[in-house]
């Protein structure tokens, strides 16, 4: 019997109509587009506007979304795993509040919580549950409203993040195709530098911490950005070298969109071309746990069966990882 791989067999994404711009941040916090383009590559980025809104409502449009470009009803998924750190609530899951959404009776479904590497890890555990042999589609989305904890008096962070989310269906293969390896890590010590201080068991909510704004996303932007580059580049040439690919080998490397100074330093150091790598930062910002899988609806006309891809991310706590897929299907048909 062949080996069963977890491949995807299609891709879905949903960013809010309401577009954040460089020229509007201008308005609401010391800086300038030239400042945000020149160290982010971020033009504009996208906010969930409504009230009673949370990341379920990005999650919804990207099953729905997948499930059609795949021909199938949502009572056909196995499965639902959702990568974010802004849930809808603590409890339930939004995997739970999605399933009911969208009428996955059938399903079961958790969380997954990595921040910006939440997708590469829900991903992987994605494919374990199909390469057991006993589901048949499981749905793995990312999305975050980030707008929902970040500080717009913050400067350093209101420029970066925005809201979205993308998603993949998994299903068994026989070919080869499919996701064919990852590399994982973890590093605790990292919460010293991007967390959110309170809102936590360690540290619940209060009047006194909503009065020092301490629900929101604090990070220590250089410190961040030097274990980014690293890391993730150095799990995007770990994977690589382990699965004997060279650039010449890859279709795309499939970067976690932070900054554009961190994607570009990440494909310097495997040595593949800008054209070679998946951008869109400069129109969603950092959307945390969807910008991978935005980045593959994006980009989803261009893949070619047998498409040979990396993933890579890095995230706060700090979380990081390398994905190497094998695309499975001829993304313009």
């Amino acid at each position: 019997m062949n080996k069963i791989t977890a491949a995807i067999t299609a891709v879905g994404g949903y960013v809010p109509d309401y577009v954040l711009t460089n020229q509007e941040l201008e308005k609401i916090v010391d800086t300038t587009d030239e400042w945000i383009l020149t160290r982010t590559g971020i033009s504009e980025r996208r906010i969930l506007k409504g009230d009673n809104k949370g990341t379920s409502d990005l999650c919804v449009p990207v099953a729905l979304e997948i499930c059609k470009k795949r021909g199938i009803s949502p009572e056909e998924i196995d499965l639902l795993i959702v990568a974010t750190v802004t849930p809808d609530m603590t409890f339930p899951s939004t995997a739970n509040v999605v399933t009911d959404k969208i009428g996955a009776k059938n399903a079961f479904g958790f969380d997954i919580s990595a921040a910006c590497s939440g997708f590469l890890y829900a991903l992987d555990t994605g494919a374990r549950f199909i390469e057991s042999g006993r589901y048949k589609k499981v749905m793995v989305i990312g999305a975050d409203k980030m707008s929902s904890i970040i500080d717009y008096t913050d400067r350093t962070t209101c420029i970066i993040f925005g809201d979205g989310g993308g998603g993949v269906l998994l299903e068994p293969n026989t070919e080869g195709y499919g996701l064919i390896d990852s590399i994982l890590k973890s590093d605790g010590h990292g919460r010293e530098y991007l967390h959110m201080k309170a809102g936590g068991s360690v540290k619940p909510a209060t009047i006194a911490t909503v009065s020092n704004r301490e629900h929101f996303v604090y990070q220590e932007g250089k410190m961040v950005f030097k274990y980014a580059v690293s890391n993730m580049a150095g799990a995007a040439k770990d994977v690589m070298e382990r699965n004997q690919l060279q650039a010449a080998d890859l279709a795309w490397l499939v970067p976690h969109q932070a900054n554009k100074r961190i994607i570009s330093a990440t494909a310097q150091y495997i040595e593949l071309p800008e054209e070679k790598i998946m951008m869109n930062i400069q129109r969603y910002g950092n959307t945390t746990a969807g910008t991978i899988p935005l980045c593959l609806w994006d980009y989803e006309k261009q893949l070619k069966k047998g498409d040979n891809l990396v993933l890579a991310a890095f995230g706060g706590g700090f979380t990081w990882g390398a994905s190497y897929i094998k695309w499975a299907y001829d993304g313009d048909k």
